[in-house]
């Protein structure tokens, strides 16, 4: 546990996200960073890994561009924090826009875990889907 570094560490992944630096965001992973993805989409469950983990956001955000709109709330506790922001997502001329919450465990200054939760999970279901499914 590293209390001390939560708040900053998380800050530091609020800050690069809405700023688009990219870099910035992959540093603040740690190399065993974990995905857990909730739902019914094919991508539901839990990736280990950094690779895994980056490998996953990108298939959703090419699945479905998404905008973030804002960070609404940020919190932070002795082992993590979470955030909750609003994000557009688009598909096939569709777009909606939802709250989401990222819950993170952080320690020595990393992300290690990661989880989100979702305003309506079928929604993201819906905007995740396979193209079969369209």
């Amino acid at each position: 546990m590293d209390n001390e570094s939560a708040g900053p560490t998380l800050l530091r992944y609020v800050r690069a996200w809405q700023s688009g630096d990219l870099a910035a965001l992959i540093g603040c992973y740690d190399e065993s960073f974990t995905l857990n993805y909730f739902g019914a989409s094919e991508f539901a469950g839990r990736h280990v890994g950094i690779g895994a983990s980056l490998a996953i956001l990108a298939e959703v955000s090419t699945r479905a561009p998404r905008t973030l709109l804002s960070v609404d709330e940020v919190l932070v506790g002795p082992e993590g924090g979470q955030f909750m922001f609003t994000e557009r997502l688009e598909r096939d001329g569709e777009s909606a826009e939802l709250k989401r919450v990222l819950r993170f465990h952080i320690s020595g200054g990393f992300l290690r875990e990661c989880w989100l939760y979702e305003e309506s999970q079928a929604l993201v279901d819906h905007f995740w889907r396979r193209e079969s499914e369209a």
